[in-house]
């Protein structure tokens, strides 16, 4: 006897909405995102498609009107409710544009609560398109199956993120200078990593965030790594050891 095909299938596609998603609601998308399921996906009237909407949870819908420029889903069942994930950030000195998005991208997909630029003395990019970062951080959500978006704020000078730092939270830092090795270190609980620019922090940087008393200086291994690639190390070290991989 052949077996029942999943519903709704694996190649359904995925969309986060702003609307606050309910059983039975009716949403109109427009724009790119009603073009994408138009256009290139060719979806027809009673065609699922998977939405979320960071406050719900995902729902299932399906396709109940298309017009030249607009679509009209409507919620049929909740198929999850909204993920708790760990309270852990991401504070990053930024780097070129290609970079800094998959530092976004791959924040958004390891399991981020929120994602910071930080601005340092060495920090070569200061102006940010926040809006193309928050898109970016959307587009890893809808592929990597998150219900929870994460948080992006506005960049940071250094000294005042240190100024207003909370004190429940512990501050990991990359310590170009040396470190206890990450992974002995990281533990539960409220956390940020923090990364610096190419050429790292300054020697009045560095003392800054030793002197504050929530800072772990943290070793990411024997090798130079760059920035980027420290912070998705460093994301999926404390991941591993006291996240919600295990």
């Amino acid at each position: 006897m052949p077996a029942t095909p999943a519903w709704p299938p694996q190649s359904t596609p995925r969309l986060f909405v702003e609307a606050r998603l309910s059983d039975g609601a009716d949403v109109r998308i427009e724009g790119g995102q009603a073009h994408y399921l138009s256009n290139v996906m060719r979806l027809k009237e009673g065609a699922p498609v998977k939405l979320f909407d960071d406050q719900t949870g995902e729902w299932l819908a399906e396709v109940a009107a298309t017009g030249k420029r607009d679509m009209v889903l409507r919620v049929v069942a909740q198929l999850r409710p909204r993920e708790d994930v760990p309270d852990l950030w991401l504070l990053a000195a930024p780097v070129k544009k290609a970079r800094l998005d998959m530092v976004v991208e791959k924040a958004c997909e390891l399991g981020v609560a929120l994602y910071r630029p930080v601005i340092t003395r060495r920090t070569i990019i200061e102006r940010l398109n926040m809006d193309r970062l928050r898109a970016t951080m959307v587009e890893a959500a809808e592929q990597c199956g998150r219900t929870a978006l994460p948080r992006i704020e506005e960049a940071v000078k250094l000294p005042a993120l240190l100024r207003d730092w909370p004190a429940d939270r512990t501050l990991y830092f990359a310590d170009e200078e040396g470190g206890v090795p990450f992974a002995e270190v990281a533990k539960a609980g409220p956390a940020a990593i923090l990364i610096g620019p190419e050429g790292g922090f300054d020697t009045d940087e560095r003392a800054a965030i030793k002197a504050l008393p929530q800072a772990v200086g943290v070793s990411l291994g024997p090798r130079i790594l760059r920035a980027e690639t420290a912070a998705i190390a460093a994301l999926s070290v404390w991941m591993a050891k006291a996240g919600d991989w295990s």
